[in-house]
């Protein structure tokens, strides 16, 4: 039995000793797959998807989101949250994620009363261990569970073990909250998320850029797309037709990033510290981590 396949049997004993699991469900890659294997390895009947409902997720993912927990047989339930009414997420400090996920987890934990269920899961992996991720912690903190993680399975462990479930997502672009486009301390709001959301969107779908963050510095619209991707930038008339349409959006300066798109760049002004303190936190209520 190769390691993936041990992994995945662990996922799966893990998923049944939960009993019946609320998913916090975005339609992203990990949580599509959690999604999968926990109707898989419980049953629908005992599998509930809740997707939240806001500006800082794109309207697009949520209908693609939707579309999937159909087709793998999950119920879904949608819920509006408003983050963007608490100083503490839209002021955007380094910890704007754990007010954002806690006040996401505490409704989460209603709904699992309110359903009857055992337990609120999410999908973080074990890459997550060696980011910023306060919300981690607040996930922690109501109890929640991250059994891919538990299984010990990394990001490119979950596209392979999505690939051969036949997901859609198994070779999706990596997305996350549009919140991350913003640089810590700078206000967010629902005008400047749309803005950032209109930007990505033309970028994927008018000029084909499939991994793109637009990074939103104000005026500036700073752009991360793959390196690999960088010479096509050098054509002029499709550098001056990006250029136009970001101005139109509201811009006033288009510039791109030469190290090219990485996860979380908005926290590289952050301390060493704070980037390892989601793996401390899991080793010390895990032992080793590999538990």
């Amino acid at each position: 039995m190769t390691v993936l396949a041990q992994k995945r049997m662990r996922l799966y004993g893990l998923l049944q000793g939960l009993g019946s699991v609320v998913v916090a469900y975005s339609g992203g890659v990990d949580s599509s797959y959690l999604l999968a294997a926990s109707v898989e390895a419980l049953g629908p009947e005992k599998v509930l998807a809740v997707t939240a409902e806001s500006p800082t997720y794109p309207a697009s993912e949520q209908q693609a989101a939707a579309e999937l927990a159909r087709d793998l047989g999950a119920s879904q339930r949608r819920i509006a949250t408003a983050e963007l009414e608490d100083p503490n997420f839209a002021n955007n400090p380094p910890e704007r994620c754990f007010y954002c996920k806690g006040h996401l987890f505490e409704e989460l934990n209603a709904i699992v009363r309110e359903v009857g269920f055992d337990n609120v899961v999410y999908g973080a992996t074990l890459d997550d261990l060696g980011d910023h991720r306060p919300g981690m912690r607040a996930a922690k903190q109501q109890g929640a569970r991250a059994p891919l993680l538990e299984a010990a399975l990394t990001k490119d462990d979950v596209r392979a073990l999505s690939r051969e479930l036949g997901l859609p997502t198994w070779d999706k672009p990596a997305m996350a909250c549009l919140a991350s486009r913003f640089p810590y301390y700078a206000q967010i709001t629902a005008e400047a998320l749309a803005r950032v959301e209109a930007a990505e969107d033309l970028l994927r779908n008018d000029y084909g850029l499939r991994q793109v963050r637009v990074r939103h510095h104000d005026t500036v619209a700073r752009l991360e797309i793959e390196v690999a991707e960088l010479a096509r930038l050098l054509n002029d008339e499709l550098r001056n037709s990006i250029v136009a349409r970001l101005k139109s959006l509201g811009y006033t300066y288009v510039t791109v990033d030469l190290s090219g798109f990485r996860s979380g760049s908005m926290n590289e002004v952050l301390p060493p510290e704070a980037l390892g303190a989601a793996a401390a936190q899991f080793e010390e209520s895990n032992g080793d981590g590999s538990s």
